[in-house]
């Protein structure tokens, strides 16, 4: 089993920044890759970016490369999400997700632990 629990949201106007946090516990963080997810009103739950159990290998979405950056500190069980040059469009409930598998899963399917979700809202 693996708790998560994210924090860092909030309200920011656009082109601001935003730094997601989310905690881990339980099983050994170093044996799980990770990811953010997220899902806007109306919409289904989206890949935003991924990362190896080692860190040494990542995934981006097209619609916030360049922008977003994920990072994580196996000795403080974090993941982290950096959101630089926030959009309208980047609003939505952000979840941490944790997969056991020795790839880098991309798809929600593939994940088999989640986070309750933190609200981010970009203001125009």
């Amino acid at each position: 089993q693996v708790q998560l629990v994210e924090s860092g949201g909030g309200l920011v106007q656009a082109g601001g920044s935003l730094r997601l946090s989310c905690a881990a516990s339980g099983r050994t963080f170093i044996s799980v890759n990770m990811a953010w997810f997220r899902q806007a009103p109306g919409k289904e739950r989206e890949s935003v970016a991924a990362i190896s159990r080692s860190g040494g290998a990542t995934y981006y979405a097209d619609s916030v490369k360049g922008r977003f950056t994920i990072s994580r500190d196996n000795a403080e069980n974090t993941v982290y999400l950096q959101m630089n040059s926030l959009k309208p469009e980047d609003t939505a409930v952000y979840y941490c997700a944790a997969a056991q598998t020795y790839y880098l899963p991309i798809t929600s399917g593939e994940y088999g632990y989640w986070g309750q979700g933190t609200q981010v809202t970009v203001s125009s």
